[in-house]
C-alpha cells in the first residue's frame, strides 16, 4: 500500500478541521445566546431593555422573578427587595452570564431548587451580585400566590410546554400580580424571513444560514397569546410592538433603517418583529349557575314557615275554640 505524503495528510487534516469549525459555528450562531451577539441581536436587546425598564419601574411588591435570558437585565429598574433570575440550563453553563443580569435577591434555604453560582462581591451600588436559580419553568420552586411580578423574555417560545409554563406562572402569582411576556412576532418581516428559511431547509434547497433568527423555539402570535392569557383569567393591561426594520445583519444597514421605527409605530404597528404584553392576574368572583342555583331556589320555597306565623295561627285556633265554647 502506497504511503501518502505528509503534506497531503496535513492538508486533509486542515480541511477537516476547518469543516468541523465551520459546522460548529453554523450550529451555534442559530442558538439564542450566540445570536444575541450579532448586530441584530444587540439591536433587539437594546429595544427590549429600554421598554422593560419602563414596564417594571412602577410595579410594586416584594418578590419578582425573571425566567430565562440572563443577557437581559429585565428587573434592574424594579425596586422589589427580592428578585430572582431562573434558568433551565445547568449552573455551569450560565456562570459567565451572571454579570449581564442586574436583578438581585437572596434565595431562601428551603426554596427547593438548585442554586447556581453566586458571586460574593458587591457592585458599585453596594448590592450583591445576581443569584441564579436552576429549575424547570413548568415546575417553579415557589409557593402558590407568592410572587408579585414575573418576566418572561422569550421563555414561552423556548419552553418544553408553553401552556404548562404559563399555567405555572399563573399559579405562583398573587391576585393582581403582573406578568410581562416578550416574544417574536410571526406576522413581521423577521418572521417571514424565518419561515422562508425553514421552508427552503425543509425542501433541501438551503442551509441553516438561511435562518435569520435562532433555530430553537416556535413563535407565538400576539392574538394567540392574548387568548391563552384570557383563559387563565389574566387581563391584558398593555401591549406594544417594536423593531420594524428589515431583517438585515450588518450594523451599518441597521442604522440606515432606523427611521422605520418611528414610521412603524404610526403606520404599521402590528407588524413589528417583537412584542411585549403586560397582563394582570384577576381573581374572579363566584357566581351560582345551573343546578346549584335551582336547588337553592327549591330549598327556599319548601322552607318551614317562620315562628311568628306559626304563633299567629295557634292564637287564631285558640280564639275560635273559645268562641264556640262561650
Amino acid at each position: 500500500m502506497a504511503l501518502r505524503p505528509a503534506s497531503i495528510i496535513g492538508k486533509a487534516l486542515s480541511l477537516e478541521a476547518v469543516t468541523a469549525v465551520r459546522f460548529m459555528t453554523e450550529g451555534a450562531i442559530i442558538q439564542l445566546p450566540q445570536w444575541l451577539e450579532t448586530p441584530a441581536g444587540r439591536y433587539l436587546l437594546a429595544w427590549e431593555q429600554r421598554h422593560l425598564d419602563q414596564a417594571v419601574a412602577d410595579v410594586f411588591g416584594y418578590h419578582a422573578l425573571q425566567l430565562g435570558l440572563p443577557e437581559l437585565a429585565g428587573l434592574r429598574a424594579n425596586r422589589m427587595p427580592h428578585r430572582w433570575l431562573a434558568v433551565e440550563a445547568p449552573p455551569s453553563q450560565v456562570t459567565g452570564l451572571l454579570a449581564a443580569a442586574s436583578a438581585t435577591s437572596c434565595l431562601a434555604p428551603d426554596a427547593g431548587a438548585d442554586a447556581g453560582p453566586q458571586a460574593e462581591s458587591a457592585d458599585a451600588a453596594g448590592e450583591p451580585a445576581a443569584l441564579t436559580l436552576h429549575c424547570h419553568f413548568d415546575a417553579l420552586p415557589f409557593d402558590a400566590a407568592s410572587l408579585d411580578l414575573v418576566v418572561l423574555p422569550h421563555s414561552l417560545e423556548l419552553a418544553r410546554d408553553p401552556h404548562l409554563t404559563l399555567r405555572e406562572v399563573e399559579r405562583v402569582l398573587v391576585p393582581e400580580g403582573r406578568v410581562i411576556i416578550l416574544g417574536f412576532n410571526p406576522a413581521s418581516l423577521w418572521g417571514l424571513r424565518q419561515r422562508l428559511g425553514r421552508l427552503r431547509r425543509g425542501l433541501g434547497l438551503g442551509t441553516e444560514r438561511d435562518l435569520f433568527l435562532p433555530r430553537a423555539g416556535e413563535f407565538i402570535g400576539y392574538r394567540r397569546l392574548r387568548d391563552w392569557l384570557h383563559l387563565l383569567s389574566f387581563e391584558v393591561e398593555s401591549g406594544r410592538f417594536g423593531c420594524y426594520i428589515p431583517p438585515v445583519t450588518s450594523a451599518q444597514w441597521l442604522a440606515r433603517f432606523g427611521w422605520m421605527e418611528g414610521a412603524g409605530d404610526r403606520w404599521w404597528p402590528p407588524f413589528g418583529a417583537l412584542y411585549y404584553i403586560v397582563a394582570v392576574k384577576r381573581l374572579r368572583g363566584m357566581r351560582l349557575v345551573g343546578l346549584v342555583r335551582d336547588e337553592l331556589s327549591l330549598k327556599a320555597v319548601t322552607a318551614p314557615a317562620p315562628v311568628a306565623a306559626t304563633q299567629r295561627r295557634a292564637e287564631r285556633e285558640a280564639f275560635a275554640t273559645d268562641t264556640e265554647n262561650g
